[in-house]
This record gives structure tokens, C-alpha cells and sequence, in this order.
């Protein structure tokens, strides 16, 4: 399992001009063989940032995300972003386990 993690800064009101363009990534790669979790939010602390969150069976399938059309499309509309500051990593997992809820 990979789990990638990470957050864009951008310049105010950013966040809202990327706001369809972010659902619409969202929502094709949730479709994605491979794909556990992925999704995008608002930093509570910092609104002008957005986190990354994702969930990936394997490489294979996080590299395949890397190629699809709908990344390139997400990609296009990022690359017009004024962005302040980004940080993105992945991390292999092992194991998991619940530390709250019924998953």
C-alpha cells in the first residue's frame, strides 16, 4: 500500500478558482483500479492551503494515476496557480489498523 500525503500554499483565493477543476480530479480518480482513498481539503489553520490525502493498492496503480488523462487536465489547470509552497511525499505502509470508527 502506498499513502501519499502533502499541501499546496497559494495565494488568496486560489483554492476557489481550482475549486471545479479539484472536484472533477477527485471524482475520476476515485474511479481509478487501484485507488482506496484519495481526496483534497481546506486546511482548518491556514485556508489559502490545501491538503493531499491518498491511499494506493501498489505503485503500479499510483503510476498509472501519474499517466491518466484526467491528471494531466488537473495538471494544466495547477500549472496556472500561483502557488507559495507545496510538499508532497509518499510512503509505503505495511499494516494498518483502526484507531477510531468502524473501518
Amino acid at each position: 500500500m502506498i499513502i501519499v500525503e502533502g499541501w499546496v500554499r497559494m495565494e488568496p483565493g486560489e483554492l476557489e478558482r481550482l475549486h471545479d477543476a479539484a472536484v472533477a480530479m477527485i471524482g475520476e480518480t476515485r474511479k481509478e483500479s487501484g485507488c482506496i482513498s484519495y481526496s483534497y481539503g481546506r486546511a482548518m489553520e491556514e485556508p489559502d492551503v490545501m491538503r493531499i490525502a491518498e491511499i494506493w493498492e501498489d505503485r503500479d496503480a499510483l503510476d498509472a494515476h501519474f499517466r491518466s488523462p484526467h491528471m494531466a487536465t488537473f495538471n494544466q489547470a495547477l500549472s496556472g496557480a500561483k502557488i507559495l509552497g507545496i510538499s508532497v511525499k509518499s510512503y509505503t505502509a505495511e499494516h494498518d489498523r483502526t484507531l477510531m470508527g468502524d473501518d
